[in-house]
């Protein structure tokens, strides 16, 4: 499947912002155990992972705070977090095949990396101890924004640390909100095929397309892409 044109890609790009969890990194299984044991004493049974998933879960704490009462969440969300650093050795799959040469390749064409993700920084200092990304020139965790995504607010704060255009600017997501976010704010729109379940990448496929999404099946059709837009001049 090759990447839509896009309007925005008339101009040369200067900069690719990215989500984390399910796009660069696997951690769907780790979240979903972690969610079911922080849920389990307020719910009376431990939520399956149906159970989890349908409510949509983008961000830890807006997602525990629907479910929680505001006098639990504190101790509901410290249950959260004992049990991401517990299950981090057997429940976390690791960085995507392909993205580290994917960043690294982004980062020789002097592209500006950032990522803007729902996680919270106490999360990704536990993901951090086991992982390294390199050289990520601004984060934008969920501490840092009033609202998740599908509000821009959190794509919107990345570009006004780096001084960014949104029109040089593309933003890589695995879901609809990333979509819909990156639009929002005045991004090029990137969907990531590469953590899709095979019954799932139909379905995802069409939806980013409607929504006016470039879709992308491997971290390698990323840096083809970017490659012609960092020059677009050159064909």
């Amino acid at each position: 499947m090759q990447p839509n044109p896009h309007p925005l890609s008339a101009k040369p790009f200067r900069a690719v912002l990215l989500d984390l969890d399910g796009t660069l990194i696997a951690t769907r299984r780790l979240l979903v155990e972690s969610y079911a044991q922080a849920l389990a004493p307020y719910l009376g049974y431990t939520p399956s992972e149906h159970d989890i998933m349908s409510r949509s879960p983008r961000a830890i704490r807006p997602f525990l705070s629907q479910i929680v009462e505001s006098s639990e969440l504190p101790a509901c969300l410290d249950r959260f977090y004992q049990a991401y650093a517990t299950l981090h050795a057997t429940h976390f799959e690791g960085i995507y095949e392909g993205v580290l040469n994917m960043l690294n390749d982004l980062r020789q064409m002097g592209l500006t990396l950032a990522i803007v993700t729902g996680k919270s920084r106490r999360a990704w200092r536990i993901d951090a101890a086991h992982i390294d990304l390199g050289s990520i020139e601004s984060w934008i965790f969920d501490d840092d924004v009033t609202a998740i995504k599908p509000n821009p607010e959190g794509l919107l704060l990345a570009l006004k640390r780096l001084h960014l255009d949104p029109q040089q600017t593309i933003y890589l997501g695995d879901s609809l909100t990333d979509v819909e976010a990156a639009q929002a704010a005045g991004l090029l729109p990137g969907a990531v095929l590469w953590p899709k379940r095979v019954d799932e990448i139909d379905t995802f496929t069409q939806d980013a397309l409607a929504y006016g999404a470039t879709v992308f099946e491997t971290p390698t059709s990323v840096v083809d892409f970017c490659s012609r837009r960092v020059n677009p001049s050159n064909p």
